[in-house]
């Protein structure tokens, strides 16, 4: 079966477990609903294959069930890093865009989800992980629980409680992670004992919940944690998982790809990318800590799965599931980074899991994690940026239990949820000029399993990775080598046509340096206009020159470099400079907006 041809294939019942058949029976397709509650989940460094709907033997079935009743995609993606991915899922912007590109800080030029919701009426709820400077209580949040950071211990994040070891964290003795409760920051969060991570994101969110206004609809955005470092979880968690690792990286892998195969996520003709897992270890006790890595990973995923379902349970009780809209996703790829010999606040002790550890999943099972991709957290590579995604919405979605295989991007969920709650998008806002959206609605997608082709590139770009993506076809580098890939048969990037096809990757080469040189100064149009005009780059093979990213343009001048007008465009209807007609030479072109200049830019056409 060609890739192409699995455009909505309906999964298998029996992915769903008995319990929560009995939970969907009421939910029926009805008339076009009111304005729906919006629910928006995250998982923290969590693999394209962690989820048993996905291909895992971990036990996810209120994920699971969620993705039979609704949409599964399996070309969704994020920026391959934390606080970008959060900040284009927030905002709707690359995150080049919204000040968000190089360390979380403040986030500019941008209103967030919650701001856009909230002119459609909507109580807007934030409990989970930011990672920003910017507070999302007063960034359109009405109630927030938020931890500020990028990791922190999951048992304890705050002073150490009496009779236990001391919660091992990044950073010194006697600092602890940074929470603010709605205005209100704490430095020192003191917890009960039994604390987890994605229990009190999901009780809090739930208490938020109780506590909305009956009449209106709300939006909840719950950021967990898990599974991000360090690796930590319940004992009963880690304990269903405990020794099912013993078969090693291969059998895992192997196992996911084939279950992959067996309910329709991916075709069965495509090619497995070759793994890049180290050798299983014969020492007992390496076997055995590597068991417990990976153990302790799964038991992370797993409770966030249980804390879903308390959430599922709680809207179902309250007669609100129908008409809720449920996603979830994950701000990135299975994570390699950090050693265990680094520095910590306190001196390693105890056994991986327990709130004394600092663990990370090291370089081998998020090979395992990522199946079937390649690469990890941090690479434009699939491995990097690809995520399991699933819409649910028992009277919005059509066609249940389909699986779409289109291409989609954290910045196209605030134009779909503007599109569903008829919210407003502003131009200028708290004494900001705001960026346009950047993406396209996939409505389409929920209401009738299709969607039209994607015209405008999909972009790339974090630390040593880099990427464009136009149709079927993805140009992708890592540290400045890149390859070319025909993602319609090689959506595991295992064959470079780089070399075979120099137009096609040309063509993708130019669109891609043409969006970097321009993208960051879409945060300054009609403020400050940084200079781009040194910078030379190839036409692209089209002989077109895009800016995908720049919407609403009044005009667009071509002139040579003595200043000679070209061609003058008004009201574009395109977004892209055709220079088919021109002769080989350098020629200036010159974007405006409300008759002021955005951006002027060299082009070399060959």
């Amino acid at each position: 079966m060609n890739q192409k041809s699995i455009k909505s294939l309906t999964v298998t019942m029996s992915l769903l477990p008995i319990a929560n058949l009995a939970l969907m029976a009421e939910n029926k397709q009805g008339a076009t609903p009111n304005k729906p509650n919006i629910i928006m989940i995250l998982a923290d460094d969590m693999g394209y294959s962690q989820l048993g709907c996905y291909g895992s033997e971990i036990e996810t079935p209120h994920l699971d069930s969620l993705a039979n009743y609704g949409v599964r995609f399996t070309q969704f993606h994020n920026t391959s890093k934390s606080f970008p991915s959060r900040a284009c899922l927030l905002t709707g912007l690359y995150a080049q865009q919204c000040g968000m590109d190089v360390n979380p800080q403040n986030i500019v030029n941008s209103i967030s989800l919650g701001d856009m919701l909230r002119t459609a009426g909507y109580t807007t709820l934030f409990s989970g992980k930011n990672h920003s400077t910017t507070p999302l209580y007063g960034f359109g949040f009405d109630h927030t629980c938020e931890f500020l950071g990028g990791s922190t211990n999951h048992l304890n994040p705050g002073p150490q409680r009496p009779g236990e070891p001391y919660p091992i964290d990044k950073g010194r003795v006697g600092t602890y992670a940074q929470f603010n409760f709605d205005n209100v920051t704490n430095n020192a969060f003191v917890t009960p004992a039994g604390y987890y991570s994605s229990d009190f994101y999901t009780n809090s969110a739930i208490d938020f919940i109780d506590k909305a206004p009956a009449d209106k609809p709300f939006f909840l955005y719950l950021a967990f944690q898990a599974q991000h470092d360090p690796l930590q979880a319940p004992e009963k968690d880690i304990a269903k998982y405990r020794g099912k690792y013993r078969a090693g990286y291969a059998a895992i892998r192997n196992a996911r790809w084939q279950k992959m195969k067996n309910i329709g996520m991916v075709d069965s003709t495509m090619t497995l990318s070759a793994p890049t897992y180290g050798t299983w270890p014969t020492v007992d006790s390496l076997q055995v800590q590597e068991d417990a890595r990976m153990a302790v990973m799964s038991a992370m995923v797993d409770n966030m799965d249980q804390n879903v379902g308390k959430l599922i349970n709680k809207l179902k009780q309250m007669g609100k599931l129908d008409n809720t809209l449920i996603m979830f996703a994950s701000d990135n790829g299975a994570c390699t980074e950090g050693k265990e010999t680094n520095s910590f606040n306190v001196t390693q002790s105890g056994a991986i899991g327990s709130i004394s550890y600092y663990a990370y999943p090291g370089l081998s099972w998020p090979n395992v994690c990522d199946t079937p991709y390649r690469y990890y957290k941090n690479d434009s590579y699939e491995g990097g940026i690809c995520t399991p995604f699933i819409a649910f919405w028992p009277v919005g979605i059509k066609n249940k239990g389909i699986i779409n295989n289109k291409v989609y991007h954290f910045i196209d969920v605030m134009p779909t949820l503007k599109e569903i709650s008829g919210g407003n998008y502003p131009t200028s806002f708290r004494g900001q000029n705001i960026v346009p959206m950047q993406g396209r609605s996939f409505l389409p997608v929920l209401q009738n399993g299709t969607d039209s082709v994607r015209l405008k590139p999909v972009f790339w770009q974090w630390a040593n990775g880099t990427a464009v993506r136009v149709g079927d076809w993805k140009a992708v580098s890592m540290k400045g080598t890149w390859a070319l890939f025909d993602m319609s048969v090689d959506r595991n990037e295992t064959k470079d046509l780089k070399s075979t096809n120099v137009t096609k990757y040309n063509e993708l080469k130019a669109l891609y340096d043409n969006w970097i040189a321009t993208v960051g100064n879409i945060t300054a149009i009609e403020t400050t206009i940084k200079n781009t005009s040194n910078k030379l780059f190839p036409n692209p093979s089209s002989s077109a020159v895009h800016w995908s990213h720049i919407d609403g343009l009044s005009e667009v001048v071509v002139t040579n470099l003595n200043g000679k007008m070209i061609q003058k465009t008004q009201n574009p209807t395109s977004d892209f400079v055709d220079l088919n007609h021109l002769n080989k030479g350098v020629y200036i072109i010159s974007l405006f907006k409300n008759n002021r200049i955005v951006t002027t830019q060299k082009i070399v056409k060959e």
